[in-house]
């Protein structure tokens, strides 16, 4: 990055973006960009997808406005390869990537770059702030934030600054993506972890710091609550099965807990049809993995809103088993090589 710029002089950002239906959110991301309160210039590149929503006419609204916005067309609508058109597009030497359901603060890219010259990093993010507005968004804000929603990760907790294995989003110093290989087309989910990986393997540094904090829209629907965790599971399921060594045991837990609840539940059935025949049922037994499953999602789900709505909590019953047997469901496909095969239902 200091070869790109004069000495003293803040280095150009370029913001990149995939969008696809995101009419609802948007405006939003986009205005936060340019409400930033860092002094270099800047740059706005979205990769759109072919949406259906009114998204496209509102973004050509906006280029029309303000000439720092650039529209360029993302023929397959996958995130990647929405990244890497936009980064291509693009030409300062720091990329901040941003999502479509992201508000940033106003000090979020000075604050980036400022960590970036200090620490020689590469890659640096900080922590998904998840809020939502209405009560289901709420829940599933407060399953994020939940070591027994999400694991407890820095990502969604915050935690001390230092190196870290991957980073929410991500200020890339460009020199290092364009030497790295940007990110991996192949993977629809969880390509920020799979470029950080090859960072770090390439000497680089990915560096996490609580400072940086992105408000997170969580999806407004079960169904696409659903579909999102699914999506996520597949292909995190996919990348542990090509790079074992680098997955930590958290990543398990979900699909671990799939087979045993799911386990408790066969068996127990197969306990009703021994007592219905009059057999000793004494794989009744089996009932006790779902029943001690489900007192630990309702006690997790008052503690985590306790200070919430009471609907909230109502829905937290809902979003904690979802997230937890979408995710790991999906990840038990993926790591027996169906992520491609799911392609088309896991979406961007």
């Amino acid at each position: 990055m200091a070869k790109d710029t004069e000495a003293g002089e803040l280095p150009g950002v370029s913001y990149v973006m995939p969008v696809l239906n995101e009419v609802d959110h948007i405006d939003a991301a986009i205005d936060s960009l340019l409400a930033q309160d860092y002094e270099g210039e800047f740059d706005v590149t979205l990769a759109l997808g072919d949406s259906d929503d009114g998204t496209a006419e509102l973004l050509a609204e906006r280029q029309a406005r303000d000439p720092r916005i650039h529209v360029v067309r993302n023929e397959t609508g996958s995130t990647p390869a929405g990244l890497n058109l936009a980064i291509r597009a693009s030409g300062h030497p720091v990329i901040v990537r941003v999502d479509a359901h992201s508000v940033l603060p106003p000090d979020y890219t000075r604050i980036a770059v400022e960590t970036m010259q200090r620490t020689g990093a590469d890659n640096v993010g900080g922590v998904m702030d998840a809020r939502g507005v209405t009560a289901f968004e709420q829940a599933v804000a407060a399953a994020y934030g939940s070591r027994v929603g999400l694991g407890g990760t820095r990502l969604h907790l915050g935690g001390q600054e230092g190196p870290a294995e991957t980073v929410y989003l991500g200020v890339f110093n460009r020199a290092r993506l364009e030497t790295t290989g940007l990110f991996d087309e192949g993977i629809r989910r969880g390509q920020d972890w799979e470029l950080n990986r090859r960072i770090r393997a390439a000497g680089g540094i990915v560096w996490f710091t609580p400072r940086l904090r992105v408000v997170y829209r969580p999806r407004p629907r079960l169904r696409d609550l659903a579909r999102q965790f699914f999506s996520t599971g597949v292909w995190r399921g996919e990348l542990a099965r090509r790079f074992p060594s680098s997955n930590g045991l958290r990543y398990f837990a979900p699909p671990a807990l799939v087979l045993v609840v799911t386990a408790g539940v066969v068996l127990g059935l197969i306990g009703v049809v021994q007592s219905l025949v009059g057999a000793a049922a004494w794989l009744l037994i089996g009932w006790a993995a779902p029943a001690i499953y489900a007192l630990g999602v309702v006690g997790a789900a008052f503690v985590t809103t306790r200070r919430s709505a009471p609907a909230v909590t109502a829905w937290t019953l809902a979003v904690l088993p979802c997230v937890h047997f979408c995710w790991g469901f999906g990840f038990l496909l993926g790591i027996v090589s169906l992520a491609r095969d799911l392609q088309n239902f896991t979406g961007r």
